[in-house]
């Protein structure tokens, strides 16, 4: 598995990470088999979340990976907190109480990336800083990172956290890339040319943090997959004719085109399939060549000016 570095850390970590929201969907020796493949497929960089599941997704990977000392320090470990029933919370002392929960779960003494979760419309950056230096100083985080912000809340964190921001999850795909789509369509009056995110893209590759696309196979906000979709006739006749070529799957093609983009991107999986996620590994052993991302990228109904 090719590896980059995650931000401006020194963690090389591999291109594809392994989401393990849906890790409850499996039966314990399922969860046991898919664990073990991803290590064995060098996709050792697990994605969690306190909210998957309500802390069970945690614990379920814990007992599956057979967590200890030794397997610790093979893996790198990501966990995301700041949602709660009905609202957002970046206060301090419910960081402190989601980490001390999720190391618990994990059976971990510390994560090695931690993101705050959905952007708080009551957040004080200084409770945040406040939170983040006890993480670190007490070494139970590593790293720190945010996830679905845009420049301006990255700023206002980064007046007062002293730890680089090294990663921002965002929602993106093939047939969800406005993030991409403003960039191309500047100053023109189509829909593909409204700036929704402040080109947060731009941003995250001015300052060195690793965008992470959730969902890479979603359309819509969890309305489907566009692979084999009816809705994309055009796109999955290219998808399949560039898979053929490369004697791959369509699946491994749209991870494929992610990697492509130069923001050196590390796409979160969340598929419990084997197969599948044998497939999205094998998308860091091609490079799609700059006509086929752009045919791609039109074919999905996106439009070049």
């Amino acid at each position: 598995m090719r590896k980059i570095r995650l931000g401006s850390s020194t963690l090389e970590v591999p291109v594809v990470a392994v989401g393990c929201m849906r890790i409850n969907s499996l039966e314990k020796a399922e969860a046991e088999r898919f664990v073990q493949t991803a290590l064995e497929e060098g996709a050792n960089f697990f994605d969690h979340a306190d909210i998957y599941g309500s802390g069970e997704c945690e614990e379920i990977f814990a007992d599956a990976i057979n967590m200890n000392a030794d397997i610790r320090e093979k893996i790198i470990l990501q966990s995301k907190c700041g949602i709660r029933k009905g609202m957002f919370d970046f206060s301090k002392e419910y960081i402190l109480e989601s980490v001390d929960g999720i190391l618990k779960r994990l059976k971990t003494d510390y994560l090695d990336t931690l993101l705050l979760h959905r952007p708080d419309a009551l957040v004080e950056p200084e409770e945040v800083a406040e939170a983040f230096d006890i993480l670190a100083s007490s070494g139970k985080v590593k790293y720190f990172g945010v996830s679905n912000q845009n420049p301006m809340q990255i700023e206002l964190l980064k007046k007062y956290v002293k730890q680089p921001l090294v990663a921002n999850q965002l929602q993106l795909s093939i047939t969800n890339a406005n993030m991409i789509s403003n960039g191309i369509n500047v100053n023109m009056e189509n829909e593909s040319a409204i700036n929704r995110d402040g080109s947060i893209l731009d941003y995250c590759r001015l300052k060195d943090i690793t965008i992470q696309p959730w969902s890479p196979f979603q359309y819509g906000f969890f309305e489907g997959v566009f692979l084999g979709s009816d809705k994309f006739p055009e796109l999955n006749q290219k998808i399949n004719e560039i898979a053929n070529k490369y004697n791959v799957s369509d699946t491994t093609v749209a991870i494929a085109w992610l990697l492509r983009h130069p923001a050196n991107m590390q796409p979160v999986i969340g598929t419990m399939n084997i197969n599948r996620l044998k497939e999205c590994c094998q998308a860091s052993e091609i490079t799609l060549s700059r006509e086929e991302w752009y045919s791609i990228y039109r074919t999905a109904g996106n439009i070049l000016p």
